[in-house]
């Protein structure tokens, strides 16, 4: 199980817990958080999942992606923190992930 503290574009914060081997995007919109649009539905396609994270041991995710990497360029919020959280697996070496939903572009 993982605890993720999801702050959103109004800075409201929400704490849920997850069960392990879903993606970060799935948990997010499974949740309710409606403002995470993943329109590609995970398919590492589109861009609008996403999020700046913040976990104490980066090594427990997965590293990112030339593609990933290739569609966060386009993104003008971009940052050293910017993942798709579509492309990040949670699994039972993640207690705590802080997440923050990105602007949209």
């Amino acid at each position: 199980m993982t605890t993720l503290e999801i702050t959103d574009r109004s800075g409201n914060v929400s704490e849920i817990i997850v069960s392990d081997n879903i993606s970060l995007m799935e948990a997010i919109r499974d949740n309710g958080l409606d403002e995470l649009l993943a329109l590609c539905g995970g398919c590492c396609s589109c861009a609008t999942c996403h999020v700046y994270i913040q976990i104490d041991d980066a090594s427990k995710i997965s590293p990112l992606s030339d593609d990933e990497n290739d569609l966060l360029d386009s993104s003008e919020h971009r940052t050293d923190r910017s993942r798709l959280s579509c492309q990040i697996s949670l699994n039972d070496r993640i207690e705590h992930m802080k997440v923050t939903i990105a602007p949209q572009d």
